[in-house]
């Protein structure tokens, strides 16, 4: 059932609305308030899918109600009515965030078709919410050491703020679920968020797939083509190896975030960017520097924060955790029963040495389940997971 509700003074065009769209529609449960006071309050005390809101009404009118609405359930779609010499303000309450406006009196096609496609909005939003929460917990950040808890307090300080972060650390010890969980809990979490694997990528290509280019900027330029940095614009781009980066495009890197300007490959064309730069690396820039493959002024724009991932040996009283989440996650995605680990298997796996960190571990976790007992043993980890 989708609930909506109607905030009309006249009654008789809210007896129509009420009647027209019931009669419509029988899954649509429509319920009516007969002015903005108590219209909101009811929005206040209820869940409703749409609400249908006259502009010009006695105690509190329409652009109040869908004002204050916004503030404490944002995610309601508003169609507005309006009557003769309103449509100014209609027009106006879609900038304040309102879906649609109808005129009085309804036309009955315009008002059913805006109706519905406000109802698919609404369920498009809700969609998105459940897919971004999914998203989440492919990037929890799993951990009750000292040294997990001092990165994820560093999170809550970092991520509301636009300050660029340098994330260092070895390969497998979690860099780009640092990266998101920076993003996820950012003001930009609802704008895109770019990766870009630096080290994947050729250096003659680099800058093409950073910058984009134009029709013609090489022989295999056969269209206008834009970059990551378009494609991130408000949201967040993450450059992940950013010391296997060259030093013609850390120069346009560098340029990038001096100016917030960026030129595709081809053209001396500017285009403005609005875009939070977080960079990872397992190498040492510094001695990058020294060596003259690593721009020192491209590493103080870009190390505003630094963030060191600790290496899984740094942080094994996380282990435990670590594997009862890998074995229920690895479970559900294989859809088999999941499989607990014995004391001294755990204590086993304790004592390895995780070169390859947590990517590593979670490898291990998978063969075991795969190929040991209904509970893993100590006899499973010495014969399948030795190290």
């Amino acid at each position: 059932m989708s609930k909506i509700l109607v905030i009309e003074d006249e009654s008789a065009i809210r007896r129509v609305l009420v009647k027209i769209l019931s009669e419509e529609n029988d899954t649509y449960q429509v319920e009516e308030a007969e002015d903005g006071l108590k219209g909101l309050e009811t929005i206040k005390n209820n869940d409703y899918d749409l609400v249908l809101c006259d502009i010009k009404m006695p105690k509190m009118d329409g652009v109040e109600v869908l004002e204050a609405a916004r503030k404490i359930k944002p995610e309601i779609p508003f169609i507005m009515i309006s009557g003769h010499g309103d449509l100014d303000t209609a027009v106006n309450t879609m900038r304040l965030g309102a879906f649609d406006y109808i005129s009085k009196p309804p036309d009955l096609n315009r008002l059913l078709t805006t109706v519905r496609n406000a109802l698919d909005r609404k369920e498009l939003v809700v969609e998105n919410k459940i897919l971004k929460k999914k998203v989440s917990k492919n990037y929890e950040m799993v951990g009750e050491s000292k040294e997990i808890t001092i990165i994820k307090d560093m999170i809550e300080k970092v991520a509301p703020t636009d300050a660029r972060v340098l994330i260092t650390g070895s390969n497998g010890t979690g860099k780009e679920l640092v990266a998101h969980w920076i993003h996820e809990k950012s003001q930009r979490s609802n704008a895109p968020f770019i990766e870009v694997n630096c080290a994947a990528i050729p250096s003659e290509l680099i800058e093409s797939e950073l910058f984009g280019h134009v029709k013609g900027a090489f022989t295999s330029a056969v269209k206008d083509r834009a970059g990551k940095f378009e494609a991130a614009n408000k949201g967040t781009i993450f450059l992940d190896e950013i010391g296997d980066m060259s030093l013609s495009a850390q120069a346009k890197v560098l340029r990038a975030l001096q100016e917030n300007k960026i030129s595709r490959v081809g053209t001396d064309r500017d285009i403005k960017v609005d875009v939070r730069v977080i960079a990872a690396t397992n190498k040492n820039l510094k001695k990058e520097i020294e060596e003259g493959r690593f721009r020192e002024d491209l590493y103080h724009r870009l190390a505003v924060i630094l963030v060191k991932v600790p290496s899984l040996n740094e942080r094994r009283e996380d282990i435990p955790l670590l594997i009862a989440h890998f074995a229920k996650k690895i479970a559900s995605e294989q859809g088999i029963v999941p499989k607990a680990f014995s004391d001294k298997a755990i204590k086993l796996l304790k004592t390895y040495d995780w070169t390859g960190n947590i990517r590593e571990l979670r490898n291990v976790v998978e063969r075991l389940i795969i190929l040991g007992g209904k509970e893993v043993s100590e006899a499973d980890v010495t014969l399948f997971a030795s190290k």
